[in-house]
């Protein structure tokens, strides 16, 4: 199909960074439901129950900690989705209102690299754990791991590429699909819980408890939030904004928590299934299951993982436009999937350390994300809420629009960075050794102490971004009045 075929194609989304004409508007805020469910229901959930344990703590703890921790960054994202009801055009084009168009493209860097990120997690995920299911089955591996891939990419490709409504009605299926498969798993694995060796995990400590909670806050919402608005731009404005923020959180953070909670419970129990898992999350998992259910449980893995990876090659695609990348957004899918295409050949046939490398970015760019967040939702609660914004501005770099760059923004997310990189470490991964630099001086134990595992410098960014912008956000408020 040639490219002014595709771009004309009735199933190809037409609508790009610009803004969603009033005609256009449809929906209503309960479909926002699905796809951050069938986004975020994943067996590799599952396997956090191991992670959480790696901590110190007791059943109790990590159970807390996952409620709070999932819960509070999906409703992050519910957040940030009014904007997308309230401005009617992405996330990274509306953040050009804070940051400037052209000071936007440090923010719109830093979220295009974390969904690139969770792109290549999933999709090497899926193909890391079809090669132990098919050994399982007496299948080459190697082979099939070569199909699953090509398989998968085009997939997620293909739905990234035709646009929003394929892909909402492709998560609505993904979710029934893997809502219904995750209850026959835990009705086949269920015998494997044994209830009194989880009250054997002693209790950790404050710090312990405050790391695990950050790693979680990382690890789900936190890492939607410059997609939030993507999803919700076509809503009519008269939708609830109540129920934006709670469809948006429920279907995000339900399926986490209990399944993340279910893996506790097996990991919890099985220290050896603990090990396995982190070592290969589904191939772990898959280990629980009769022989009979290999090929439904392969299907169910795949549906989750591929589901994930597709809002955030769409997202990521219309990043990349976001930012000033001169091309349709379809274009920019399609090059956002070779790039995931081509990490993901590393990380499954190069890589030696799946986990340690999958901390250091969580934590790395959660720390930037986390500050945009930040200095992103003073902006909507101080300005934007009442006054809107500007659709002609919205792409209108000089003085008379948002301007090129809006340098308090810009500045207070750098300093943000700063204060947050000092006070996060990732020893697993070796390229981030210059991480922690803060914790010495600040006489919190140095690289070495016990608050360099809490990863305290994520959270710091996030009220520092916020409050950091509150003075800014506010004088814009009176000079609009």
């Amino acid at each position: 199909m040639s490219t002014s075929t595709l771009a004309s194609h009735p199933l190809v989304e037409t609508q790009g960074v610009d803004v969603i004409a009033e005609s256009d508007r449809r929906g209503r805020p309960r479909d926002l439901f699905w796809p951050w469910c069938a986004g975020n229901i994943l067996l590799l959930q599952v396997a956090w129950g191991a992670y959480l344990f790696d901590f110190g703590l007791s059943f109790g703890q990590a159970l807390a900690v996952t409620l709070f921790g999932v819960v509070a960054s999906f409703a992050l994202v519910g957040l940030v989705s009014l904007v997308g009801m309230r401005g009617s055009a992405p996330t990274m084009v509306l953040s050009r209102a804070v940051f400037g168009v052209h000071g936007n493209v440090l923010p719109g860097i830093v979220g295009y690299l974390l969904m690139l990120g969770w792109e290549t997690v999933n999709v090497s995920v899926a193909v890391l754990a079809s090669g132990t299911i098919a050994g399982r089955l007496g299948i080459p591996a190697g082979p099939t791991r070569v199909v699953v891939f090509v398989a998968v990419v085009a997939v997620v490709m293909a739905l990234g590429i035709l646009g929003f409504d394929a892909v909402m009605r492709a998560q609505k299926y993904f979710s029934w699909i893997t809502l219904a498969m995750s209850l026959v798993y835990i009705a086949l694995t269920v015998r494997h819980v044994r209830w009194s060796a989880l009250g054997e995990h002693p209790a950790g400590d404050a710090l312990a408890v405050l790391g695990a909670c950050v790693m979680v806050f990382c690890g789900f919402g936190a890492g939607w939030t410059t997609a939030g608005g993507d999803y919700s731009r076509y809503l009519p404005r008269s939708s609830s904004r109540a129920g934006i923020v709670t469809w948006t959180t429920l279907g995000g953070s339900v399926p986490v928590v209990l399944l993340i909670g279910y893996g506790l419970l097996l990991c919890g129990t099985d220290p050896s299934l603990a090990a396995a898992v982190v070592e290969d999350p589904i191939g772990g998992l898959a280990t629980l299951v009769p022989t009979w259910f290999l090929v439904p449980f392969w299907f169910f893995a795949l549906c989750g993982l591929v589901s994930g990876a597709t809002l955030d090659l769409y997202s990521s695609g219309l990043a990349l436009v976001a930012i000033g990348l001169p091309i349709r957004r379809w274009q920019a899918a399609a090059l956002d999937g070779l790039l995931m295409s081509i990490a993901s050949i590393w990380v499954v046939w190069f890589a030696t350390d799946f986990l340690g490398a999958f901390e250091g970015f969580l934590i790395t760019l959660g720390v930037p994300e986390a500050a945009w967040a930040g200095i992103f939702l003073a902006d909507l609660a101080m300005v934007r809420w009442a006054a809107g914004y500007d659709e002609h501005k919205l792409f209108d770099a000089s003085p008379s629009g948002y301007g090129s760059v809006r340098w308090p923004a810009v500045v207070l997310m750098v300093l943000c960075c700063w204060l947050g990189f000092g006070l996060v470490t990732n020893t697993a991964a070796g390229w981030l050794d210059w991480q922690g630099y803060l914790l010495g001086p600040l006489g919190l134990g140095g690289p070495e102490g016990r608050w360099a595992g809490t990863s305290i410098g994520v959270l710091l960014a996030l009220v520092l971004g916020f409050l950091g912008m509150l003075p800014f956000a506010r004088r814009e408020a009176l000079r609009g009045r």
